[in-house]
């Protein structure tokens, strides 16, 4: 998530020099067509206008549902916040001995709320990773230099800014070396997380450290915690679909083919400087359909490790902060700084 007030024109030329460079040549060369009279054919404007204002209503429409995808994403991820601080919560203050008739050791007690708190906190760093897992319509999985370009983006703005040191062992961490290992082995190791607290819920239950009431709002908060999984998952896996992705693209480029056709000439008429004013108009034009047509492209996938993504690794941090202060803890990580102008 980019955090700064604005993005520095240096870095939005960056993002797009080489666009800016093939747009230049294209609108040169055509214009020195006709400054030459090499050709003397021209388009009409108002055709032109007409397709221009259809290109940008449909790249408006595309840009619109790509923003939905990256504010839902990030809906699901606030959810995931209260509900866990809901968990941490209801774990410090249900289990306990006031239901056994055999209470057990304090110490034991807190060795529970510490293995339920604790493999939440594993649940949310393995979801994170999970959806770090780049699919094949995301930029980093494309060939050529799309895939480059993208993992530089991931390299100097993305997750590289952290280089994912902080996720390498957060279930080595937080679950027990046997169950981390069992875990580990499953197709979808955050399900099983969640699976497992259950079991243990069930155990809690049998043991008459906790009622029935609280092992059913417990269980609900599991519920909940598969539901907001599973809209992460939704998002991640069903891309924005490509028939409107693909053809806001060629519409872009055909009407920035078609532009200078009828642009250049209709400025080139004017007196003195017209050959060098319709050059730069050209690619100005052509430049903002482009950037439109990119922010909705890199927008629309929530999840690729780049600089638009969900601050997942900030919020993750944050939760774990809140859970383990619930349990006493005074020894805590330092919460995660943004780097660059990007938090991740």
């Amino acid at each position: 998530m980019i955090i700064t007030k604005g993005i520095p024109l240096r870095r939005i030329i960056g993002w797009s020099w080489h666009h800016i460079t093939w747009l230049s040549v294209f609108m040169l060369t055509v214009a020195a067509l006709y400054y030459f009279e090499l050709l003397k054919v021209s388009l009409p404007w108002l055709p032109i206008s007409v397709i221009g204002t259809a290109v940008a209503f449909y790249t408006g429409f595309k840009n619109n549902q790509a923003y939905s995808r990256m504010w839902e994403a990030r809906k699901i991820w606030g959810g995931i916040v209260n509900d866990s601080r809901s968990w941490g919560m209801m774990v410090d203050g249900f289990v306990g001995n006031q239901f056994n008739d055999s209470p057990i050791p304090d110490q034991d007690i807190a060795a529970i709320k510490k293995r339920l708190i604790y493999r939440h906190i594993g649940w949310l760093y393995a979801h994170r990773s999970q959806l770090l897992i780049p699919t094949s319509w995301e930029h980093a999985s494309q060939r050529g230099s799309i895939g480059k370009q993208a993992k530089m983006y991931q390299e100097k703005f993305g997750v590289g800014l952290v280089n994912d040191e902080t996720t390498r062992t957060e279930l080595k961490q937080f679950l027990p070396e046997d169950e981390h290992d069992r875990l580990i082995g499953y197709v979808n190791t955050v399900t099983q997380i969640i699976n497992q607290q259950s079991r243990d819920l069930r155990e809690l239950r049998n043991l008459d450290l906790i009622d029935d009431f609280r092992h059913m709002e417990l269980a609900k908060l599991l519920k909940s915690f598969y539901t907001l999984q599973g809209k992460n998952e939704r998002i991640k896996k069903f891309p924005l679909p490509r028939q409107y992705a693909n053809m806001s693209f060629y519409f872009v480029g055909i009407f920035i083919f078609l532009l200078p056709f009828s642009m250049i000439p209709e400025l080139m008429q004017s007196e003195g400087l017209g050959f060098w004013v319709s050059v730069p108009t050209a690619v100005l034009i052509g430049w903002v359909y482009i950037m439109m047509e990119l922010v909705g492209d890199y927008s629309e996938n929530p999840f690729q490790g780049m600089a638009n993504d969900i601050p997942m690794l900030s919020l993750c941090r944050t939760i774990e902060l809140d859970l383990r202060e619930m349990l006493g803890e005074t020894d805590l990580p330092s919460s995660v700084e943004a780097k660059n102008g990007v938090l991740m």
